[in-house]
């Protein structure tokens, strides 16, 4: 495995973890029946978003995984306007925007920075799941 596969399952697989805990954090803070129901709802909504933004794209195929990002994209974009909490719904519409403007280039040249800046994204989308 290259060290630039290896970095991006490091850096993914953090994220899914401070994702999963903070989403877990939201929906347990909820006081009300009316905020039960919308803590709920961005959690799953959480859920899905980092599951989404978290699938490992092929470097090896720069096009593929271009393209894969695209699609991750236009599925965030979907759930964002599903999110019942205003943050959470930013947060994944940032990183929708982020996915929605890879190109091969970022991936090429070397991938690190994007990587980097989808991680970043990742921890801001679990910051909000877990207010």
């Amino acid at each position: 495995m290259r060290s630039t596969e290896r970095l991006a399952t490091a850096v993914i697989a953090g994220g899914l973890v401070l994702a999963l805990t903070g989403c877990g954090v939201a929906q347990q803070a909820s006081e009300t029946a009316g905020q039960v129901g919308n803590a709920a709802s961005s959690a799953a909504v959480c859920v899905e978003a980092v599951q989404i933004a978290t699938t490992t794209p092929d470097l090896t195929d720069p096009r593929a995984a271009a393209d894969h990002a695209h699609a991750a994209a236009d599925k965030l974009t979907g759930l964002a306007s599903r999110a019942g909490d205003a943050t959470v719904g930013q947060a994944i519409d940032t990183l929708a925007g982020t996915l929605r403007q890879t190109t091969v280039d970022d991936l090429v040249n070397p991938p690190a920075d994007w990587l980097k800046k989808k991680t970043d994204q990742v921890s801001a989308l679990a910051k909000a799941c877990g207010r």
